[in-house]
């Protein structure tokens, strides 16, 4: 986003008026933001922003889905990054309104699209929100597949961002019990990005395997954690 932008700017200082605790002047800020828009992507920034002040949920669903309209109107690159977000706040916006289901829709959306995320802790956060979200909807989605099988005579759909396999997760999960349990922060630096943002896709098993490597070549763990650790990283699953 260029920070030039007067609708940019004005989002900004809602975001630094929540981080202070003025709500009001927060929300404020941000309908001043969506009153002055100049096209669909001005409107979509706004509206992002305005979703997290609403005192309903069908409001936030509301502008969140405005948001993502928004977004669909603009159609170019310079909001291809946006759109893991969008759909990630659609998914929690469907959820409160006890729609596991199309909540579980949105979080596969923002995971198919979630390599246009920029790089870096924001990334990061995408990855970790969304597998989140996958995990706590999955059985509704299960059950969708499942009653939309039975009426199709078919199996139901597939291709679902997976999880880590369960007994390699076992594995991974104990290991960072016992570095939480005595601050191996290093460690836990290294892992928990990668681990907690993990979606099955060939690039999370590339970047979990190369965090796990990185944390094993550090040589800094106990014999018994450095050998259960390499055989996690050569398990056919991280392949």
């Amino acid at each position: 986003m260029d920070p030039e932008l007067p609708v940019v700017r004005l989002c900004v200082a809602g975001m630094q008026a929540e981080a202070e605790g003025r709500a009001g002047a927060a929300r404020a800020l941000f309908q001043q933001a969506w009153d002055s828009a100049a096209d669909d992507y001005e409107a979509c920034i706004a509206a992002h922003y305005l979703a997290r002040h609403q005192n309903s949920p069908e409001e936030t669903l509301r502008w969140n889905q405005e948001c993502l309209d928004r977004a669909d109107r603009v159609g170019a690159e310079r909001v291809a990054g946006f759109y893991p977000s969008l759909h990630l706040n659609m998914g929690h916006a469907c959820r409160q309104l006890g729609r596991p289901a199309l909540a579980h829709t949105h979080f596969v959306r923002a995971a198919e699209r979630v390599e246009q995320a920029p790089e870096g802790q924001y990334g990061d956060w995408n990855r970790i929100a969304i597998a989140a979200g996958l995990r706590d909807t999955a059985g509704a989605h299960e059950d969708s597949a499942r009653e939309g099988s039975a009426r199709e005579g078919g199996a139901g759909a597939g291709g679902v961002p997976r999880s880590l396999d369960e007994a390699v997760d076992g594995r991974v999960r104990e290991l960072v019990s016992r570095w939480c349990a005595r601050g191996e922060l290093m460690a836990l630096g290294l892992a928990l990005p990668a681990y907690l943002g993990y979606l099955g896709t060939a690039a999370d098993r590339v970047r979990l395997r190369s965090a796990l490597h990185m944390v094993h070549a550090a040589r800094r763990l106990p014999a018994d954690e450095q050998a259960e650790l390499g055989a996690v990283i050569g398990s056919a699953v991280l392949r």
